[in-house]
């Protein structure tokens, strides 16, 4: 497709003991780009090319998703922290010779974005999340909106193996349910973007990590936040929050405020017009937000 990626390679590196999937372009100081679920990197494809010009941009497929490495399922999830999955970003940058740079995160990598800042703040320069607050935040004013409206959090998070055999009986299915913004609508998704996400959905393991991504958020992942939050550990970079204008973080919550809870340093942001999947709805808005933040 014209303009997908254009001017990245796309790469394997290691990353502390597995192997990434990657795409990396541009030149300047770094910048790490996360993605959320049931996606891979390609969901930055309409922002990267427009970093590129300013940044070295890494975008990496999560351990689990993508075309990176699947450890296996656990009865503790340990494999899918997100200090675990954060730990990997870190030995990433530091192996491409990156051992400080920017983030810019959406939904599950948000979540590890946050902990990376929390377990390696001499790393992480500054810091973007996109549509969430802090999972720890979910889960203790957690009401039944919450369940409702984040239902998967829920059912993704049952014991293996019921929910993987749920989704892989139709899989085409459970993909445009959990990612419509109307039923039978993700016409928002790039043709190439797409087939990569689905793509990687029908790959052996993929469903699995996926499950134990949110294992570990209902378990470890409250365990290792709570400690952190008795440590006194918060965010010491500037944050960039936003989230979509049409999608639940906005309406639930008051965005800022909560992430002010989490964080010493100047915190800023607001809304995007779009839904959840603010890097493919809204590109330009996005952009124009991450670029104060970045200095550039």
């Amino acid at each position: 497709m014209d303009g997908f990626f254009e001017g990245f390679a796309l790469r394997h590196a290691p990353a502390g003991g597995i192997t990434l999937r990657l795409r990396i372009g541009g030149a300047g100081p770094p910048l790490l780009l996360l993605h959320g679920n049931p996606e891979t990197h390609a969901m930055w494809h309409r922002v990267a090319p427009a970093l590129a010009r300013r940044f070295t941009v890494v975008a990496p497929d999560l351990r689990g998703y993508g075309g990176s490495d699947k450890p296996p399922v656990t009865p503790d999830a340990r494999h899918y922290t997100k200090r675990a999955m954060a730990a990997d970003m870190l030995a990433l940058m530091r192996g491409l010779g990156f051992p400080r740079f920017a983030v810019a995160a959406h939904d599950r990598g948000a979540r590890v974005a946050h902990r990376l800042a929390l377990d390696s703040p001499e790393a992480v320069e500054r810091l973007a999340v996109m549509d969430i607050v802090p999972t720890l935040h979910h889960f203790e004013t957690a009401d039944s909106r919450f369940a409702l409206g984040y239902w998967h959090w829920f059912f993704l998070a049952q014991p293996h193996p019921g929910p993987e055999r749920m989704i892989r009986a139709d899989i085409e299915h459970w993909f445009r349910f959990q990612t419509s913004r109307k039923p039978k609508d993700d016409s928002f998704f790039h043709p190439e973007a797409r087939a990569d996400y689905l793509a990687a959905l029908h790959a052996p393991g993929t469903i699995e990590a996926i499950c134990e991504d949110y294992r570990a958020a209902a378990g470890p992942d409250l365990a290792h936040d709570r400690a952190s939050r008795a440590e006194g550990l918060r965010i010491g970079c500037p944050l960039l929050v936003l989230w979509g204008a049409k999608g639940k973080i906005g309406q639930w919550y008051e965005p800022l405020s909560v992430w002010r809870g989490y964080a010493d340093g100047p915190v800023s942001g607001g809304p995007v017009a779009s839904g959840h999947y603010l890097p493919e709805e809204a590109p330009e808005e996005v952009l124009a937000a991450l670029l104060p933040l970045l200095g550039r």
